[in-house]
This record gives C-alpha cells, sequence and structure tokens, in this order.
C-alpha cells in the first residue's frame, strides 16, 4: 500500500508556531508507513509591516497552493490567534479553497489543529472551536487529540498551553518558546493523528 500522506500546514509569523509543527512532523514520521511533509500557506502582509513588527524572515519550508491540499490522507492546520480566532493569513488561504469545497476533494479527510497564543485567557480553546467550522463546511473529519497525552494534560506547576482541542503554546511577549511538554504533546498529536489517517486510509 502507498505511504500514507500527512501534510502539517501552517502559517507562523515568530516562530513558535513552527516550533510545534516541527514536532509534529517527527511525531507523524515515527509512524511506519506515514510519510509526514511540512507546508506554510503564503505571507498577506507586505515585507515593510512585517519588518516593522519585528518578525523574523520565513524558513525554507514550501509555500502550499489550495489545491495541494487534496494530495493529502490527512491534515493538520497551524496558526497563531488573533483575537480568539485563527490569524487573518490562514483564513485568507482558507478562503482560497472554494475549489476544493465545490468539487469535495477535502471531504472525509481527517483534521487536526494546533496553534499558539500570547496568553493564557488569549483563546487556546477558542481559537481550534472556531476554526472547527472550516472542516465542517469541507466535510473534514476532525481529529482532537482528546486526553491521549495523558498526565501531560493535567500539569499545574508549569505553564503549559495545548487542550484537548490539540497542541498549544504561549507566546508572551513573544520571548517565550514552546517548554519541553509542549513539544512533547505536539510529537504526540503527529504520532496520534498519524495513526488514525493510516487506518483511514487502509479502511477505504
Amino acid at each position: 500500500m502507498a505511504a500514507t500522506k500527512v501534510y502539517i500546514v501552517y502559517y507562523s509569523m515568530y516562530g513558535h508556531v513552527e516550533k510545534l509543527a516541527e514536532e509534529i512532523k517527527k511525531g507523524a514520521s515515527s509512524v511506519e508507513g506515514v510519510e509526514a511533509k511540512l507546508w506554510q500557506v503564503p505571507e498577506t502582509l507586505p515585507e515593510e509591516v512585517l519588518a516593522k513588527m519585528n518578525a523574523p524572515p520565513k524558513s525554507d519550508v514550501p509555500i502550499i497552493s489550495p489545491n495541494e491540499l487534496a494530495e493529502a490522507d490527512g491534515i493538520i492546520f497551524g496558526f497563531p490567534t488573533r483575537f480568539g480566532m485563527m490569524a487573518a493569513q490562514f483564513k485568507a488561504f482558507l478562503d482560497a479553497t472554494g475549489g476544493l469545497w465545490r468539487t469535495q476533494q477535502l471531504a472525509g479527510k481527517p483534521a487536526g489543529i494546533f496553534y499558539s497564543t500570547g496568553s493564557q485567557g488569549g483563546g487556546q480553546e477558542t481559537t481550534p472551536l472556531t476554526a472547527i467550522t472550516q472542516l465542517t463546511h469541507h466535510g473534514m473529519i476532525f481529529v482532537p487529540v482528546g486526553y491521549t497525552f495523558g498526565a501531560g494534560m493535567f500539569e499545574m506547576e508549569q505553564l503549559k498551553g495545548g487542550s484537548p482541542y490539540g497542541a498549544g503554546t504561549y507566546a508572551g511577549d513573544g520571548s517565550r518558546l514552546p517548554s519541553e511538554l509542549e513539544l512533547a504533546q505536539a510529537f504526540h498529536q503527529g504520532k496520534y493523528f498519524a495513526g488514525i489517517a493510516k487506518k483511514l486510509k487502509g479502511s477505504s
């Protein structure tokens, strides 16, 4: 059987979401028979604006086009929050998937979500919750991580992003990078999701 293709598609302005994406890819790739690939969505802000926002240069991860989503057997979407919802850059990308919606090319594919917020009340649950509407309209199967991460989901002694919806991190003022525990949950999400995507592909 051909390898199960898992795409990790994300937008990251300051690198926090990208760090999670890299761990999710490692987790997905650890599942035998799964081929995981990182993709970025296009930037919508001009270079001069990004410079004023002190955003670092983008990595060399390839930019995905909407139609390329159809090639995946499963997709995990990642983005930072803006006022409790996904960043406009990612919303603009999803807004461009109308052609896929008309032809129902994403229907039945499993999808996951991961994210970054600035603070504890900044959208660790509202960001993924509001993003589920995008998946629903495409007929995708939302795969939450639930409490499969075990004891790490109940950590109270250290700051930890993420929720049953998916892996997450806190960026704070931008200087805080994902913790080892947050990265571990991202790895777990990738592995867990890839296992489900593989099963779904095998039963189709």
